[in-house]
């Protein structure tokens, strides 16, 4: 018989997501909310958390919304004032910019997507870390790629930066193991939403279309977004270390079915 998702308990209904204006975030802020937390929107866009903060309570749900940089130290620890405890933490803000290879690639990419993958995740989880402890049911769910378990050619900064998130989640889990908090790992490999490829090429349509083309299904945000509420959801005693998940038509980073036209 299939165990039901657990509904969260009061000391941990709140779950903090990053990243949430668009895409993987945003999709998980619904989920979550539908899942019964208060969910805390973060992203730097402010008009949008507010609007998806604005459609979740309509919906019936908990929604606040926050302007936040994950990058901005300061800033994430005057944020994590206003909590006492939280549940969850989904560290999803991130992306990706270029396709450069390494001899060409620019340096100023290469530290913007290391800044926002890894250090603001370590901003945020450094931050929070206490209030997710003080539940007594804490979970830490590092939003990562399978860019950060294996590499591919062009991809050079943000497969260093992911495989930064990845070890960071890694290391993270032995270091506090004994303590009532979780750390997951989700992967996802190709995910089509409205911006990644898009915020990576420059705003070139045309380029962030390629990289999709011929492939049936990718994955969309809410098939990432169920996932992590899946293993956000098993029992307390129960972490999903590490999930990777893709479309049927990728086998690897670099083998991907393309259907002819």
């Amino acid at each position: 018989m299939a165990t039901a998702p657990a509904a969260p308990s009061a000391a941990s209904r709140i779950a903090v997501v990053t990243g949430a204006s668009s895409g993987i975030g945003a999709a998980t802020a619904r989920r979550l909310a539908a899942a019964g937390y208060r969910v805390v929107l973060t992203a730097r866009r402010e008009d949008r958390v507010e609007a998806l903060a604005k459609e979740i309570t309509e919906a019936g749900g908990s929604a606040t919304a926050y302007r936040l940089d994950v990058t901005d130290r300061a800033a994430v620890d005057e944020f994590a004032t206003a909590f006492k405890t939280i549940g969850v933490l989904v560290n999803n803000a991130g992306g990706a910019l270029g396709a450069d290879p390494v001899a060409t690639g620019d340096p100023e990419d290469w530290r913007t997507m290391y800044e926002t993958n890894v250090l603001g995740t370590l901003n945020v989880t450094q931050a929070l870390l206490p209030k997710l402890e003080a539940s007594g049911d804490g979970t830490v769910v590092v939003v990562s790629s399978t860019a950060g378990h294996g590499t591919y050619e062009g991809g050079g900064g943000y497969v260093a930066a992911k495989h930064g998130a990845h070890v960071l989640a890694e290391t993270l889990r032995l270091e506090i193991v004994g303590r009532p908090v979780r750390v997951i790992e989700i992967a996802p490999g190709m995910v089509k939403t409205d911006e990644f490829a898009l915020t990576r090429f420059g705003g070139d349509r045309e380029r962030a279309e390629k990289v999709y083309e011929g492939v049936a299904e990718p994955l969309t945000a809410d098939d990432v977004a169920e996932t992590i509420t899946w293993a956000v959801t098993r029992p307390s005693h129960v972490n999903v270390d590490l999930l990777v998940l893709r479309p049927r038509a990728q086998a690897s980073n670099t083998k991907v079915h393309r259907e002819q036209r």
